[in-house]
């Protein structure tokens, strides 16, 4: 598996002058999704948990509502091209085209390319109403401490090895409701980190997350907000600020967003019940 850091050589500028040194940048490259072998978006991502990311997509844009309905994915690596069964250990896969054939019809056929770049997390709508087509309000529960609340970005910063190296990364964390850490993805992309936890979650079974947690390093977009309520996960907990677009929608399904979660302190922007 490539590393999803790279070596470089940089001029490096202190109060002593100029200095040549060594570095580690984040690795960004182009995946190619295909859906049923035609070819359908471009993905600029960190590499590694591909097959994560292609699931966890596909299913945040509607194409798939449960892994039952994935008849295989097709890797293609340097090495050459191989099939794969669908509980494929996603975390080892290294790939730079991935084609998810499903056994019928899609859910929804996007109406043009999903992504263009690390930046975009739902390209894929035309119009505003399709960002929440398939979204069901969130039932009650679960109740989360706030103080296991507040130890939970450190907790994903552990588990943030390549962020140690680069700086470069953004995360995103799959806690239990006890403030236990079950899944953590990084990628260059906010969102391509939470689709990879959602995917994995799909490979494990485990969708709809109706009494797990998020946390994401960076701030809550819309995006972000909009992958979660389809996952079901009640409880989205961000590092920096939400956008008035998230919390409206966090408002309409009844999720629980938290924003500017660092020093021991949060901000709660809807539904703050579930919050003891």
């Amino acid at each position: 598996m490539k590393t999803p850091a790279a070596d470089v050589d940089i001029r490096r500028w202190s109060s002593a002058g100029w200095s040549d040194a060594p570095d580690q940048v984040v690795m960004e490259e182009p995946l190619q999704l295909s859906l049923n072998g035609k070819e359908l978006s471009v993905v600029m991502r960190t590499p590694g948990d591909d097959v994560e990311l292609a699931l966890g997509l596909f299913y945040a844009e509607g194409i798939i509502k449960s892994l039952d309905e994935v008849e295989g994915v097709r890797i293609s690596v340097e090495a050459g091209a191989h099939e794969a069964a669908v509980h494929v250990d996603a975390s080892i896969v290294e790939s730079n085209s991935i084609d998810v054939r499903l056994k019928g019809e899609p859910h929804r056929r996007p109406e043009r390319s999903m992504l263009a770049s690390s930046a975009c997390g739902v390209c894929g709508a035309v119009l505003i109403e399709d960002l929440k087509r398939g979204l069901a309000k969130l039932p009650p529960g679960p109740q989360v401490d706030a103080a296991v609340l507040t130890q939970l970005v450190e907790r994903l910063r552990k588990g943030q090895g390549v962020f140690d190296t680069t700086g470069g990364l953004h995360a995103a964390g799959l806690f239990s409701a006890g403030g236990q850490l079950e899944v953590a993805r990084e990628d260059v992309g906010r969102h391509n980190a939470v689709d990879k936890v959602v995917g994995r979650s799909l490979l494990d079974g485990r969708i709809p997350l109706g009494d797990r947690v998020l946390v994401v390093s960076g701030r809550a977009g819309y995006e972000i907000v909009q992958k979660a309520i389809a996952a079901g996960i009640p409880i989205v907990a961000a590092v920096g600020a939400p956008s008035s677009l998230a919390v409206a929608l966090a408002r309409e399904f009844g999720q629980t967003l938290v924003g500017f979660l660092r020093d021991a302190r949060f901000n709660v922007y809807s539904a703050p019940g579930r919050i003891r």
